[in-house]
């Protein structure tokens, strides 16, 4: 009779388990289901998230968007250099288009100023269009013509309507789409980061191939900005709740 009551209180044990880890791997098939897998990069120049085409059953990248809060730079941390921007390659390949905003502190002056750029050129500044910090920045960049490789580059300023728009021609590799902070390369040499507090991207799409969604709909990279030495100097925080919005937050210069 012992024996017996012995082996029915180990095939009932055995049987929760068996029910809590059938339970707990069901648990997890949901729980990677719906969020897809993420990746943690470091650079020495940028911050922020990364949606790349081998990560998306290569699908391509052929439009983006955000919107950001022009940040005000900390003038007691010194000279610095700081961009917020949204492109579409670079990552994995040399072709890059980009816009957005920069905000640097040079012999103690503050410089804000509004820009666009095509690798291998240069960035060039949009004239007539004045950046001010707390204003509410709406960007985007989009493959218009797929045989004559015509993107259209929007930028705009809602708390003063200000805006940009214009078609140019630029072949990419349409390989990444990026929603970054960074700090500039100044005659080879990289720059120290501004003290920028913190900014906040929200709104961030992607459109890879016909789709668009959020950047938590995607497989996506979270990039942190560290010196050579691996200290963090911009650290990229989790996407909020609705998976389209961020932020970075400065902690150091170099």
């Amino acid at each position: 009779m012992k024996v017996r009551r012995r082996v029915f209180l180990l095939f009932a044990v055995w049987m929760l388990l068996l029910v809590a880890v059938l339970s707990f791997l069901s648990y997890l098939d949901a729980a990677l289901s719906s969020s897809p897998a993420s990746h943690t990069i470091i650079s020495v120049g940028w911050a922020g998230y990364i949606v790349s085409s081998p990560f998306n059953e290569q699908h391509q990248v052929v439009a983006i968007s955000a919107t950001w809060i022009v940040p005000k730079i900390n003038a007691s941390a010194g000279n610095g250099c700081s961009s917020a921007w949204i492109g579409i390659g670079g990552q994995i390949d040399k072709t890059l288009i980009q816009v957005g905003t920069e905000h640097n502190l040079q012999n103690g002056k503050e410089n804000y100023a509004a820009w666009y750029e095509m690798l291998p050129g240069y960035a060039i500044k949009i004239e007539n269009f004045t950046i001010v910090p707390y204003h509410r920045i709406v960007a985007s960049l989009m493959l218009v013509d797929n045989e004559s490789d015509i993107w259209n580059i929007q930028l705009s300023d809602t708390s003063n309507g200000q805006r940009f728009n214009r078609n140019f021609a630029y072949k990419s590799e349409l390989s990444s789409g990026e929603w970054i902070v960074e700090r500039a390369l100044i005659n080879g040499q990289i720059s120290n980061l501004a003290d920028f507090g913190t900014i906040t991207f929200s709104d961030c799409k992607a459109t890879l191939d016909q789709e668009s969604r959020v950047i938590g709909n995607y497989s996506y990279s979270t990039v942190h900005m560290t010196n050579q030495q691996l200290t963090t100097l911009a650290e990229t925080q989790p996407l909020n709740a609705d998976g389209s919005s961020f932020q970075v937050k400065y902690l150091t210069s170099n």
